[in-house]
């Protein structure tokens, strides 16, 4: 699918007059700031090379996710290892305690000390700590690369999406954003591949290749953030205008529009966390902040659930990891789906609809025989992964004002981490329950259904709006 088909600048050339560039050249423009300057620019080559420096960030996260899934098995059986139950799950769940705190802490920091800096520097964490796990000789050293990689991957995410949202026109800006999570699911799929084909024909030293391999687009990413520009709205809320002119002046080139004086910015004031959770934004923070858990959990738990009730019933583990496989790839054309829908439809009724087809699939899937079951699955995996937690990236970001914008994604992200944490280790415990798959299922149904209304009557709308609306 092109940028002209799912509507980023296809109406409007970069060269030769438009419409949309006419109210920029004549004396009105004195009147813009640089942010609205920014909101009627078109979709542009600036913009991609943002998206994609940022895209492989969202990579990494689901590669490293994958990737550790498969690599665990083999490090166990490492010589120098020799896990036992409990260090595997050590391995598998201190990344994702790092991803937790790395959220919060690199959206507060975004917020500090700006948001390319946090950027720039979450690739070289994850590029330094993915390295020494690689040459780990020792359960504690690849105890503490894991926990490293989870500091770096926590910030990238809530930190890139804010940066993208902050860069993007605003009629626009929702599409963008959820595109970002295409490149979750390709980093997954690679993920996969690796761990088929790479781990078992390369010996003793099969998983620390596949994480060095995993790790080759790292210099690209590096060197594209550094030559990306500061957000325009942290620069002139730090009173920083000559730089935010010139971040600006980098994305109106790249669509050959002439530069124009504009109104002087106001500067603002400090980040209070205790705002979050203030009487202005404690009710939305709350239904944020319980979405991003649902989400994650659902998930995450789902993805710990599959292989398990797959192979329960093919009878093989091999096959269950190919259906895994499968469902994880027919999941791709979905992320265009709600990159279309988040900016025709609104982030309000996209992310109750898709909140309310996952509350539906787990309906199905607990009333279901184990044929259907594997649809259902795949349905609800779509609906919460593609659809919701997608526009949970769009939404987040527009919600909350310049100052505290990086801040919040981060805590929200931050909750979503925690419950990538205890998902697997609860799951595990509900199907203990009376009923098992069934009862877990009827319970993600309740949750996904209640978030559906409170999405559908609460959260604000924001399409095509300025930020500083």
């Amino acid at each position: 699918m092109t940028t002209a088909e799912l509507g980023l600048g296809a109406a409007t050339p970069i060269d030769g007059p438009s419409p949309e560039r006419e109210p920029l050249a004549n004396a009105e423009a004195t009147t813009l700031t640089r942010n609205e300057r920014l909101d009627r620019l078109p979709f542009n080559k600036a913009h991609r090379k943002l998206l994609m420096a940022s895209g492989i960030g969202w990579a990494f996260d689901a590669m490293d996710v994958g990737l550790v899934s498969f690599v665990v098995t083999a490090i166990a059986a490492d010589p120098h290892f020799n896990l036992d139950a409990t260090q595997k799950s050590w391995v598998l769940s201190i990344g994702f305690i790092g991803m937790a705190i790395g959220a919060a802490l690199g959206g507060f920091l975004a917020d500090k000390l700006g948001r390319k800096t946090v950027f720039t520097a979450t690739m070289i964490v994850f590029g330094l700590a993915n390295g020494a796990m690689a040459f780990s000789w020792t359960l504690l050293a690849l105890l503490a690369a894991r926990f490293v990689i989870g500091l770096g991957l926590g910030a990238e995410l809530p930190v890139a999406s804010t940066l993208v949202s902050e860069f993007s026109p605003a009629k626009q800006r929702g599409r963008i954003t959820v595109l970002l999570e295409s490149f979750w699911a390709v980093g997954w799929i690679l993920a996969a591949m690796i761990g088929y084909f790479v781990i078992p024909n390369t010996g003793d030293w099969g998983w620390r290749w596949a994480l060095l391999i995993g790790a080759i687009p790292l210099l690209y990413a590096i060197v594209a953030r550094r030559h990306l520009p500061e957000s325009v709205r942290f620069l002139e809320a730090r009173g920083d205008n000559e730089r935010a002119e010139a971040s600006v002046r980098y994305f109106e080139q790249a669509s050959g529009v002439a530069a124009v004086p504009s109104k002087p910015a106001r500067k603002l004031g400090r980040i209070r966390m205790r705002e979050l959770v203030g009487r202005k934004y404690l009710g939305i923070t709350l239904a944020i902040w319980a979405t991003w858990f649902f989400v994650n959990f659902s998930y995450y738990g789902a993805f710990t659930w599959m292989p398990s009730l797959l192979a329960d019933q093919f009878g093989s583990l091999t096959k269950s990891f190919g259906y895994t496989l499968a469902i994880s790839i027919a999941q791709l054309p979905g992320y265009f789906l709600a990159a279309f829908l988040v900016e025709r439809w609104g982030r309000r009724k996209t992310l109750s609809v898709f909140l309310a087809v996952s509350a539906l699939a787990a309906f199905l899937f607990s009333q279901s025989a184990t044929v259907a079951q594997v649809l259902c699955f795949g349905m609800l995996l779509s609906a919460s992964n593609l659809g919701a937690w997608g526009v949970m990236y769009a939404v987040t970001p527009e919600i909350y004002p310049t100052r505290m914008r990086s801040t919040a994604a981060g805590a929200a992200a931050a909750v979503g981490r925690i419950a990538a944490i205890v998902a697997p280790l609860l799951v595990p415990w509900f199907l203990t329950m009376s009923g098992g798959n069934k009862s877990v299922a009827f319970i993600v149904f309740a949750v996904a259904f209640v978030l559906a209304c409170v999405a559908a009557l609460f959260l604000p709308e924001r399409t095509g709006e300025s930020l500083e609306d």
